[in-house]
């Protein structure tokens, strides 16, 4: 690539690193929650931490959703990290981070913010973070390196 191609690439960006970008974000979000959700599925201090977040959260049925949730957290990220059911394994995935919000997350900032700073501390939690990159990703499609993409060609 010629010196004046790069410069051009890295300001303008190009499709031809889109794919990487959405296998990164795709096979890094896959790994995240299915570690996550792992760990609080077959580590007992982690699972009794999980179900006391719910219940000091107020969620009915603590002890059910503690394997509910965490069971989406590990298969939503197994199937997100080779691309099978990407856009239902983001749905959900972004379903569980708005209730984390709203449920755990909100009650970390600090009331008496101006809005701007109360933002500030919102954007910041990594659940905001999570559900960008999952829309983008239900977005983007989850690339050509994926199962889904696999499997749709079987249909074109």
């Amino acid at each position: 690539m010629k010196p004046g191609e790069l410069i051009r690439s890295f300001l303008r960006g190009s499709r031809s690193w889109e794919q990487f970008s959405t296998l990164l974000a795709r096979i890094s979000l896959g790994v995240f929650f299915a570690i996550s959700g792992g760990s609080k599925l077959f580590v007992a201090s982690r699972t009794r931490q999980m179900y006391e977040t719910l219940a000091g959260a107020g969620i009915p049925l603590p002890h059910f959703m503690t394997y509910f949730v965490s069971s989406v957290e590990f298969i939503g990220g197994c199937l997100l990290f080779i691309g099978l059911l990407s856009s239902l394994c983001c749905s959900a995935l972004i379903i569980q981070m708005i209730v984390a919000i709203t449920t755990v997350r909100l009650a970390t900032i600090p009331a008496g913010h101006s809005f701007l700073d109360w933002l500030d501390d919102f954007l910041y939690l990594p659940e905001t973070m999570y559900i960008i990159i999952l829309i983008w990703l239900i977005c983007s499609g989850p690339g050509r390196l994926s199962v889904d993409k696999r499997i749709f060609r079987a249909f074109e």
